[in-house]
C-alpha cells in the first residue's frame, strides 16, 4: 500500500510539473493581459514583478505548489475572483453530471452485457456490439449536438441548453450542491424532477463512450467466465441458468471491470469540458473553456492538477475495493 501511495504522489507531482511548464510555454504574456492593451512597458514590467514572473522557473514552481497546498490556487483576473472560489462554485454541477452519467452507463452496460451473453443470440449480441462500436467511434460533442437536434428541437421531450434548471425554477437550499440531492432533502419534488429532466441528455452524451467501453469489457469477461468448469458444475446441481449467470458468472467477470470503472468515473468528472459547453452546463468544464478563450491560465492550471489528483485518488480507492471484492488480492499482497 505504501508503494502505491508513493506512486500516486509521484504521479501528482509529475502532473503539476507538466501543467506548470505547459502553461508557461503557451503564447501570450499574462502580465500584458492583466495590465491591459494600453499599458506602458513600465506598467507591464511592474505587473511581471508583482506576479513573480521574473523569478527563476524553479522559484515560481515552488511558490505555486506551496500556495496550492495551502488553498491558494491563484487569482482569475478575468472573473475578478480567486480560482478556488470559482472552481468550488462550479464543481458540484460537474460532479452531479459525472455521477449520473457513470451510474446510468454502468447499469446499462451490465444489463446489455448480460443480454448479449446469457443466451448468446446472434441478433442481440450483434446489436449490442454495434452500439458499442458506435459509442467508441462517435465524437461526444457531435453526439451531444445530435441529441439536442432530435430531442429538443424536433421532439421537444427534454430541455435544451439552459443549464441545470428551467428558467424561473429556483435552486433548492444548498446542502451538497447537487440539485437532485438537495431537492430531495428539502422535500421539493418538483425541483427534483426538473433537475433530473435536465440531466438526461447531457448524461447520455457524456456516458455513451463509457457505456461502450464497459459493455465490451464486461461482455468479453462474461464469455470467458461462461466457459469455466465451476459454472458447469453449478448447472449440473440443478441451479437455474439465470441464477448461475447472475450469482456466479457476473461477480467473477466484474473484477476486471472494477478497475476500468474507477478510471472512467474520474475521466467523466474531469473530462466533461465539451459536453458542458454544448449543454451550457454551469460546471468546471464550461469554466475551463471560457478561461482558455480569455487566456486565464490560472484556472486552467488548477483544473489540470485537480483532474490529475482525481484520477490518482479514485485509482487508489479502486485498488482498495479490488482487495475487498477479491480476497486473493489481499492474500497476494500479504505474501509479498
Amino acid at each position: 500500500m505504501l508503494s502505491k501511495l508513493g506512486g500516486a504522489l509521484l504521479a501528482i507531482l509529475g502532473a503539476s510539473i507538466i501543467a506548470f511548464v505547459f502553461m508557461r510555454l503557451l503564447p501570450g504574456d499574462p502580465s500584458r493581459l492583466i495590465a491591459g492593451p494600453l499599458a506602458t512597458p513600465e506598467a507591464i514590467e511592474a505587473t511581471r514583478q508583482a506576479l513573480g514572473l521574473s523569478d527563476p522557473i524553479i522559484v515560481q514552481y515552488a511558490k505555486y505548489i506551496s500556495n496550492f497546498l495551502t488553498g491558494d490556487w491563484g487569482f482569475s483576473f478575468s472573473a475578478g475572483e480567486s480560482v478556488s472560489t470559482l472552481i468550488g462554485a462550479r464543481l458540484p454541477a460537474t460532479i452531479e453530471l459525472g455521477i449520473y452519467a457513470f451510474v446510468g452507463s454502468f447499469l446499462a452496460a451490465v444489463f446489455f452485457a448480460l443480454a448479449a451473453t446469457y443466451r448468446q443470440r446472434p441478433v442481440v449480441d450483434g446489436s449490442v456490439r454495434a452500439v458499442s462500436f458506435f459509442g467508441l467511434g462517435v465524437p461526444p460533442f457531435w453526439f451531444a449536438i445530435m441529441l439536442l437536434v432530435v430531442f429538443f428541437e424536433r421532439l421537444p421531450w427534454f430541455p435544451g441548453p439552459e443549464g441545470r434548471l428551467s428558467p424561473g425554477v429556483e435552486p433548492p437550499p444548498s446542502v451538497t450542491g447537487l440539485y437532485t440531492v438537495d431537492a430531495l432533502i428539502a422535500g421539493e419534488f418538483g425541483t427534483f424532477v426538473n433537475a433530473l429532466h435536465h440531466l438526461v441528455l447531457p448524461s447520455i452524451a457524456l456516458g455513451l463512450a463509457v457505456f461502450a467501453y464497459l459493455v465490451r469489457l464486461l461482455r468479453a469477461n462474461l464469455l470467458e467466465v461462461a466457459r469455466e468448469p465451476f459454472l458447469v458444475v453449478a448447472r449440473s446441481k440443478g441451479i437455474r441458468r439465470w441464477r448461475v449467470f447472475s450469482r456466479h458468472a457476473l461477480p467473477n467477470a466484474f473484477l476486471p471491470t472494477l478497475t476500468a470503472s474507477g478510471l472512467l468515473l474520474a475521466q467523466l468528472i474531469a473530462g466533461s469540458v465539451l459536453i458542458e459547453k454544448v449543454f451550457n452546463w454551469p460546471g468546471v468544464g464550461t469554466l475551463v473553456v471560457d478561461s482558455i478563450l480569455r487566456q486565464d491560465f490560472a484556472v486552467v492550471q488548477a483544473f489540470i492538477l485537480l483532474a490529475a489528483m482525481a484520477y490518482v485518488v479514485i485509482n487508489l480507492v479502486v485498488d482498495v475495493l479490488y482487495g475487498v471484492v477479491d480476497p486473493r488480492v489481499r492474500i497476494g499482497s500479504k505474501a509479498e
